[in-house]
């Protein structure tokens, strides 16, 4: 299991467009990727669990990637993190 934290730097927060290419980014991996914020998780895999966590800049979020590709999974997050959030 591999976690990490992330504070989101796009000034409209994580909103549909980036939500949805986070989704994409996610579903080629075959690993549960799970983010986290205040307390609630959503499935890294579905844009409106995404969109239901309502993260606004300069909140950090959480996230826990679980499976047989984990650790290729965590890094492709990440840089999708630093080049578009």
């Amino acid at each position: 299991m591999k976690t990490f934290t992330y504070t989101i730097t796009d000034p409209q927060g994580i909103h549909a467009r980036p939500a949805g290419e986070l989704v994409k980014e996610a579903k080629q991996f075959n690993s549960t990727i799970t983010l986290e914020k205040d307390g609630k998780k959503a499935d890294a895999k579905k844009i409106f669990a995404i969109m239901s966590l309502a993260v606004k800049t300069g909140q950090e979020v959480s996230f826990t990637v679980e499976g047989d590709d984990e650790e290729a999974a965590a890094q492709a997050v990440q840089a999708f993190l630093k080049e578009k959030m």
